[in-house]
């Protein structure tokens, strides 16, 4: 396992949000497949399998604590090629052109937090990391029609909720504002 524990960290982290919540996430995955070494032995994707265990442990330390972990979108680069948001349309004409990058990285936490913590996973591992949708599904254990759909319905919540946003959009710019 020693050579996935950086890349499991780095999910915890953006699961959880903090330093010591993906720490002792990890930890916990470690200690509960430890006893469980034969099992690793026979996946064949290593890397999704973890990520899953791990994805669950967080889940439902979510569930025992009663509370919503929040993850700053800003803290993440994406990796190589990955667009956030992907090339979707947008209703705008060029999004890109109309904003201040300055606003957007604030903005886009404050909508991020808005989603549940199942839609925040998978945007973070397929705009922000760029997984391919396959590993989504493995991750996240629902079918990949099911990581499609999701994926278009969280673009079009978060699209909607930046372009309603007054820091980006003054009134006579926002979206559906009539002058």
């Amino acid at each position: 396992m020693q050579p996935h524990l950086e890349p499991m960290y780095r999910f915890a982290f953006r699961l959880a949000g903090q330093q010591q919540d993906a720490e002792d996430l990890v930890q916990d995955v470690v200690v509960k497949l430890y006893t469980r070494l034969d099992e690793l032995e026979a996946v064949e994707q290593l890397r999704p399998w973890l990520n899953r265990v791990l994805y669950r442990q967080f889940i439902d330390s979510v569930r025992r604590k009663g509370r919503r972990a929040d993850v700053a979108i800003t803290e993440f680069e994406p990796s190589g090629d990955t667009k956030l948001l992907d090339d979707q349309p947008a209703e705008l004409p060029d999004i890109a052109e109309q904003l201040d990058l300055a606003k957007l990285g604030p903005a886009l936490d404050r909508v991020m937090r808005t989603l549940t913590p199942d839609q925040r996973t998978l945007i973070l591992l397929y705009d922000v990391d760029g997984w391919s949708q396959e590993d989504v599904a493995i991750v996240l254990d629902i079918p990949l029609g099911t990581v499609k759909s999701r994926i278009h319905r969280c673009r079009a919540r978060l699209r909607k909720k930046l372009q309603e946003s007054p820091e980006l959009f003054p009134d006579s710019r926002r979206v559906g504002v009539k002058d």
